[in-house]
């Protein structure tokens, strides 16, 4: 038994229920759309309710990483503005990227998916400018479930098109704020009006009679989230009327993400100009102009760079157990800003080997390279930042780690810096919150066997699965979760725990119920089918 024990990796405690669709708790609210006979039987399939993962001593190997989610929701929607066809490569297969899939074929864009669950390929015949849905009877609803890189620049958008429009989406959507985005498309002409939910303000649903966008000049908080700005951007060259230009009036978080944006938008045939209005480069707070007369054109065909936010998961990997692990897909030449959280692992002790397309991580055990605390503005990179507090929980030196400027954290998929702290603190870790910032201590004992709440936030099961990496079993609850943007996280983890004698392990799972009545290691006759498949 010790040594079965030793051999498996991870090992999911499983059990079976039926699944229920995600539902948005007011009645008004709008609905998913009708499921394909195929997509029905899957919403009956057993659901995860829990994973246990079993320490993990060395992770070791290399990971090819999925297509960005930031970078995917943006291609789909610039190649369906666009004048001529564009095949998207290595597109992600999320949640996220199903409903701007849906949404976009619901305004009528012509979209080939053969290739898209084989080749992670589609290919889209762009409409040449904004849609008209005024011909319909009723309003062309949208819904976006929880996904942010969806709902914002299609709020944008469908402004600048005809017709009636509401977006909406699920519980979770509705409590996050959309209002400094409709303040700024109420600026540049349009009648859009979001919902008030308190406490948390203005929020979906959106709803918008579309007659096209004047365009003209806006001011906007850049405080809460970058992706209102990315939204205004990519709508800007729709506009009717002349040159658009979109100034912050405060100071932007997220910065990366709007340079993403920009570059992107070049991709696609427009440019945009930017100008700094603060003296402190600590707080940006750009103006940025979109002249008149341009038009989004296919680039032809358009490859998604690996997302940058999942490589942080298994860079985070190889500095707790030593790796070395590679991530493929982004690296020097990323256009995402999210790389820079290697520099951090860096700072932490780790060694980081870069090239143009990969990231190499690893870090000696013996003692001489030991993980140290460090005390770190995290504003540009927010996702990746949470992969610092399970790094920080394993700091060796006995210095706290700083995660700071992260406000945006409380406004994402879930409420995330109460969420981080509650989890930490299960663990055992003394941590301190603040408005935009947790400080949290090292553990020298890691409490085993926490069952970690996910809050239906695929980064927090992502991030607290690599508890494992500090040499305690932790159970992961709702597992599923990641496949907002990661369905295959797991496995590709699973895939790098290094055995000793040299071999590589793949992930076990088994019903433990099932397992203790008859001592069998294999999964039962009515396994949850991810079971079968790993």
């Amino acid at each position: 038994a010790q040594g079965f024990r030793a051999a498996v990796a991870c090992l999911v405690t499983l059990a079976a229920k039926g699944d229920s669709p995600l539902s948005v708790s007011s009645p008004a609210a709008v609905g998913p759309p009708a499921a394909m006979p195929e997509e029905a039987a899957a919403a009956k399939k057993p659901k995860l309710e829990q994973l246990r993962l079993e320490p993990i001593a060395r992770l070791e190997g290399t990971v090819v990483l999925p297509g960005s989610k930031s970078l995917s929701n943006r291609a789909l929607l610039l190649a369906a503005l666009s004048q001529g066809t564009t095949t998207v490569e290595n597109l992600l297969e999320s949640d996220d990227t199903a409903r701007m899939l849906e949404a976009l074929a619901k305004v009528g864009v012509d979209i080939d998916e053969k290739a898209r669950h084989t080749e992670n390929r589609i290919v889209i015949v762009g409409n040449a400018g904004p849609f008209d849905v005024s011909g319909q009877e009723g309003p062309c609803e949208l819904f976006l479930g929880n996904a942010g890189t969806a709902m914002r620049p299609l709020a944008a958008m469908v402004c600048a098109c005809k017709g009636d429009f509401v977006l909406d989406g699920t519980a979770r959507m509705r409590e996050r704020p959309i209002q400094d985005l409709t303040d700024a498309l109420s600026q540049l002409g349009s009648p859009v009006e979001c919902t008030q939910n308190p406490p948390h303000g203005g929020c979906p649903p959106v709803r918008v009679k579309a007659d096209g966008l004047q365009g003209g000049s806006c001011s906007l908080s850049g405080k809460i989230s970058s992706q209102y700005l990315s939204a205004l951007l990519m709508t800007a060259p729709l506009a009717k009327s002349g040159t658009t230009v979109i100034e912050i009036k405060d100071e932007l978080v997220s910065k990366p993400y709007v340079d993403m944006t920009v570059g992107l938008m070049r991709k696609f045939g427009v440019t945009v100009q930017e100008e700094e209005l603060s003296t402190d480069s600590s707080k940006p707070r750009p103006r940025y102009t979109v002249a008149s007369g341009q038009m989004y054109v296919s680039p032809g065909t358009y490859y998604v760079e690996g997302d940058a936010s999942g490589a942080s998961y298994f860079i985070a990997g190889a500095a707790l157990t030593g790796g070395p692990v590679t991530v493929m897909g982004c690296g020097s030449e990323s256009v995402q800003g999210d790389v820079k959280f290697a520099h951090m692992v860096e700072k932490m002790g780790a060694t980081v080997e870069w090239k143009p397309n990969s990231i190499t991580v690893s870090r000696k055990m013996d003692g001489s390279q030991p993980l140290k605390g460090i005390d770190e503005d995290c504003g540009e990179i927010p996702d990746a930042a949470m992969t610092l507090a399970v790094l920080a929980i394993a700091v060796q030196d006995g210095k706290p780690t700083a995660i700071r400027n992260v406000y945006n954290w409380r406004v994402k998929e879930t409420e995330r810096m109460k969420a981080i702290c509650t989890e930490l603190g299960k663990l055992g870790a003394s941590v301190e919150e603040g408005r935009d910032f947790c400080i949290i201590q090292p553990l020298p004992k890691i409490l085993p066997d926490v069952e970690i709440d996910t809050y239906d936030d695929h980064r927090m099961a992502m991030v607290f699965g690599l508890v494992a990496c500090c040499g305690v079993p932790v159970v992961i609850k709702d597992p599923e979760c990641t496949a907002k943007t990661f369905p295959t996280y797991f496995k590709e983890l699973a895939a790098l725990v290094k055995k000793e004698g040299g071999r590589i392990n793949s992930l076990r799972v088994g019903d433990m119920r099932h397992r203790r009545q008859s001592g069998c290691n294999r999964p039962p006759p009515d396994a949850h089918p991810l079971q079968k498949l790993l």
